[in-house]
């Protein structure tokens, strides 16, 4: 790496630390990847960056934002305003006024209370699934992983499109043990040659989906869906549930044989 980025972005990772204090989190020093919580006006957006080598010098850092609640227009108008920054700062470092747009985009939000995410069009929304005879790409269920009575499990296939996502979902709550999962988080990424397709549901297991999302961009994983179904066992686990969802999601990956050598 050029020694002129290293040293913009060790100082940059300081004043970030600085500024954001308990939101900003390192999530791995090797791939220098990070996490930045913004909330306002009672919403709020994860910035998950990696600093890349050439950042900021020649290249931008990958990013990835966890917004369940915001709707995919949003998603993507708020994708062109960090873009349109970079582009107006070229060879500077930008997650600072990256992190701030964010917060200045979220103050003009009406709040978002007690209201789930609207899931994508899911064929369970109108139709029966236990008595359909679902046809749909091989899924391949992971290991359970147990920690004080809270069970994980990873669930993964590979998928083309967004009706193969549904066809998947779909299959898997015709099992009455995942169907009733406390949780049933998902990320999926869907690479072609023009374009990229990915989003996360959480499920009610706050920031899960965006981090399972930014484990599989950190893979650079490639038309795969990732569902990690949770059943909580009445201890509460504090972040190392993220671990395990993480390691979970991984897991499947590679058992399923999708995982990028």
């Amino acid at each position: 790496m050029d020694a002129e980025n290293l040293t913009k972005q060790i100082e940059e990772v300081e004043a970030l630390s600085s500024i954001y204090g308990s939101d900003f989190t390192t999530d791995c020093e090797q791939t220098r990847s990070y996490s930045i919580r913004v909330s306002d006006n009672k919403n709020e957006v994860i910035l998950y960056v990696t600093m890349t080598d050439g950042y900021p010098g020649q290249a931008p850092p990958k990013y990835e934002l966890s917004a369940p609640w915001m709707d995919r227009k949003a998603k993507e108008n708020l994708h062109y305003c960090l873009d349109e920054i970079y582009l107006e700062c070229v060879g500077e470092t930008v997650i600072y006024q990256w992190v701030e747009k964010i917060r200045e985009v979220l103050q003009t939000i009406k709040p978002v209370e007690d209201k789930k995410k609207e899931k994508t069009q899911h064929i369970e929304d109108t139709l029966d699934l236990s008595q359909l005879d679902i046809k749909c790409p091989e899924i391949t269920h992971g290991e359970v992983i147990v920690d004080r009575k809270s069970s994980f499990q990873g669930h993964a296939a590979k998928v083309y499109s967004i009706e193969d996502i549904n066809l998947v979902l779909a299959k898997l709550k015709q099992n009455k043990k995942i169907q009733n999962a406390t949780h049933n988080m998902y990320a999926y990424r869907i690479v072609t040659d023009k374009l990229t397709l990915q989003d996360c549901d959480d499920d009610g297991e706050s920031h899960a989906g965006g981090r399972m999302l930014h484990l599989m961009n950190i893979l650079d994983q490639r038309n795969t869906l990732v569902v990690v179904s949770r059943w909580y066992g009445g201890i509460q686990l504090g972040p190392d549930r993220f671990r395990h969802i993480n390691n979970a999601t991984r897991q499947v990956i590679q058992q399923a044989g999708l995982l990028k050598k």
